[in-house]
């Protein structure tokens, strides 16, 4: 008797942990606002998760076609960060609520470049980052940037 109460009262306790847990985390919702990428493509722009925004990663396209900006690495990357940053507002996010970004450089002796566009986007609170080389970027772009951005509730 004993160890089916002790049973009934871990599993109740389990039950009302996941619970807290789900209201937390809130709805998941997935965001296409069409004002960056086709909305016909197989992913979503963004997913929400409570109060934080997982971006796909964005190409220097130019916003509502498939090719990319001219101009090379600098061009497609100042592209490529007004993309971030449409997308984010789009969503009720800012530049300012980024925490985390990856960026994918078809060529990692063009990081310098890269980091002159980065920086005049994001400036003072820097969110984690991470960098890397990447073979065979989206449409033969030269950058692509995934970021994470939450906001307080």
């Amino acid at each position: 008797m004993r160890k089916a109460l002790l049973l009934l009262v871990v599993c109740g306790s389990f039950a009302s942990a996941q619970v807290v847990f789900a209201e937390q985390l809130g709805a998941i919702q997935f965001l296409n606002s069409g004002k960056v990428i086709p909305t016909n493509l197989p992913f979503s722009e963004a997913v929400r998760v409570g109060n934080v925004l997982y971006l796909s990663g964005q190409i220097g396209i130019v916003p509502g076609s498939m090719k990319l900006a001219p101009g090379g690495i600098r061009e497609e990357a100042r592209q490529t960060m007004e993309n971030i940053k449409t997308s984010l507002e789009a969503h009720g996010y800012s530049v300012n609520d980024l925490v985390k970004c990856t960026v994918m450089l078809a060529d990692m002796s063009e990081l310098g470049t890269f980091n002159e566009v980065y920086k005049s986007f994001v400036s003072g609170r820097y969110p984690a980052r991470s960098a890397l080389g990447a073979n065979g970027l989206a449409l033969g772009a030269r950058v692509e940037v995934e970021c994470i951005a939450a906001v307080s509730k």
